[in-house]
């Protein structure tokens, strides 16, 4: 493709924003697409190495501007740290490459998710119908086709728990990149001292100190449409205490939730 610089060859970036889904990826975006020593892709997600990898890497090169010294380039895209392919596919083609992930309350995350996939027109079910559908809904895909039109839709619509599983999916990672290469940084943390957080990530990929314009958050949410009532909340915290005691191990974090989160 005919890229937006021209005929030079685009670079491949230099990080990625992996994810999670609806933890606060566009704000982090915004902020680093804002820094002067950074030019963003074409696009915040480019899904290139999920949904698109089939288009080669000539395509997502035009997706980003020609090599420049002292510039770097990124894109976004949250279904990386999700997908199961992703890890090894993004090790082949950025040996070198740096990672960010935002790790939201896993029932904060989820219940944001099934609100997003309501708006969408893709989910009919309740919030707690959808939870108990979920592994059903993703047998055919999860650990066998993860390739097709139907798999990316249920895999991007429907995976409102296992989405939560931070450490198991931040553990598929660590077997393709070095783990030094990968900040985790808590949602919650950011909402808090944005500043605090956006200093963090200029500090791991060496950018210098900025301010970017406004520390807003960047969203397309819409208010609830329904409140996430103290059954759903129960049954989602006892799924996800283990899986959030493994999150602790593996980081070395003090507390994982819950936090105190109005975020939707």
């Amino acid at each position: 493709m005919r890229s937006r610089w021209g005929s030079a060859e685009g670079s491949l970036p230099d990080f990625l924003i992996l994810g999670g889904m609806r933890c606060g990826t566009t704000s982090l975006y915004s902020y680093l697409a804002d820094h002067p020593d950074v030019e963003p892709a074409t696009g915040k997600e480019l899904q290139y190495f999920t949904v698109f990898n089939s288009r080669g890497e000539r395509w997502y090169r035009g997706h980003f501007p020609p090599p420049q010294a002292g510039r770097q380039t990124f894109e976004a895209s949250p279904y990386y740290l999700y997908h199961p392919l992703a890890p090894a596919r993004v090790a082949h083609t950025l040996p070198e490459a740096r990672f960010i992930a935002l790790l939201r309350d896993p029932v904060q995350r989820a219940y944001s998710h099934y609100k997003h996939s309501v708006e969408r027109g893709v989910e009919r079910l309740s919030f707690l119908d959808a939870i108990h559908a979920e592994p059903e809904r993703l047998r055919p895909y999860l650990g066998g086709d993860v390739e097709s039109r139907q798999a990316h839709l249920a895999l991007r619509s429907y995976s409102y728990v296992s989405r939560g599983r931070y450490a198991e999916q931040l553990e598929r990672w660590y077997q393709h990149v070095d783990r030094r290469r990968v900040l985790v940084l808590r949602s919650e943390d950011m909402y808090a001292d944005p500043a605090a957080a956006f200093a963090k990530c200029l500090d791991f990929l060496g950018l210098a100190r900025y301010t970017p314009t406004a520390f807003g958050v960047h969203t397309r949410a819409k208010p609830p449409m329904v409140t996430l009532d103290d059954e759903a909340t129960a049954e989602l915290r006892g799924a996800f205490a283990s899986e959030n005691e493994r999150l602790i191990s593996l980081l070395g974090w003090q507390r994982a939730w819950p936090i105190s989160s109005a975020r939707t």
